[in-house]
């Protein structure tokens, strides 16, 4: 898999920057404890305020950087550090993927927003030890339909596999739930990106893919999994390619492409939505 998260599992060693823990070895999947939990909570609620606050102020004309500024702010002034500044050399707090770019986008000063774009706005806080990360995808202004729709589907999808999530059921049952939604509205799902556990790392094990597959291990879900739940989808083909920046990936094809994520944590009859903005 062409995953992010990979780049986490060819670390070798344990590193550090001047912000805390950031990347360490892989230590399997992780059930977390009680007081674990409470952190990650408030990791997770964090994210959650910073993305809420991120989707008021979202206005034609303002830039990229613009809102990376408003992010790594608001972060600090809860307590917490950007949990994507620096990792893995990542220049900032948050992705923001405008349009046919699925994923990772680089924000800029030079890069405006301007009415009628689809913007992604990915990311992740790193309080006491322990990430939160979530995701939104926003309509700028009078959007087309065309994204709106895209947008309205990705998001149905992410409700779709959280409602499947319960000790006991799979992480195919989540994947089956997803592309089932959005084959059906007749988009495609991106299989090089996959969701991800969460927790001292931001990125741990399993992959959580929006898809039907047997190359990837099946989980059975268990009471204090904290995963990252996060389909990617594309309107055309699901092809993807990265730009010379090494960072920033966009649809083949051109397409439209939405994004949204929650991190959970798996109980006994369904999960608890850490990152849940209220709305």
């Amino acid at each position: 898999m062409n995953l992010f998260a990979d780049l986490l599992a060819a670390s070798n060693s344990a590193k550090a920057t001047s912000t805390g823990p950031r990347i360490q070895q892989r230590r399997g999947v992780e059930v977390k404890s009680s007081r674990e939990l409470k952190i990650m909570a408030e990791a997770s609620r964090i994210v959650a305020t910073v993305l809420r606050e991120i989707m008021g102020a979202v206005q034609p004309g303002q830039t990229t950087g613009d809102l990376d500024a408003i992010a790594e702010r608001r972060i600090r002034e809860m307590g917490a550090t950007p949990s994507f500044k620096g990792y893995h050399g990542f220049p900032a707090s948050i992705c923001a993927s405008i349009n046919n770019e699925v994923v990772h986008g680089i924000p800029s000063a030079k890069r405006v927003i301007h009415k009628g774009d689809l913007l992604k706005v990915d990311t992740g806080a790193y309080f006491d030890g322990y990430h939160g990360d979530s995701c939104v995808t926003i309509c700028v202004g009078d959007a087309p339909e065309e994204a709106q729709n895209l947008s309205r589907v990705a998001r149905e999808s992410l409700m779709a596999g959280l409602a499947k999530i319960k000790a006991g059921n799979t992480l195919l049952d989540i994947a089956g739930a997803v592309e089932d939604h959005v084959l059906a509205n007749g988009y495609s799902v991106v299989e090089d990106y996959t969701g991800h556990g969460v927790g001292r790392n931001l990125h741990e094990e399993p992959s959580v893919f929006n898809f039907r597959t047997d190359d990837l291990p099946n989980l059975t879900l268990r009471p204090g999994m904290t995963l990252a739940v996060e389909p990617i989808l594309n309107a055309g083909s699901k092809q993807c390619r990265t730009l010379k920046d090494r960072w920033t990936v966009v649809t083949r094809d051109g397409s439209l492409s939405a994004q949204w994520e929650h991190t959970i944590v798996v109980t006994s009859d369904g999960c608890d939505i850490l990152t849940d903005r209220g709305d």
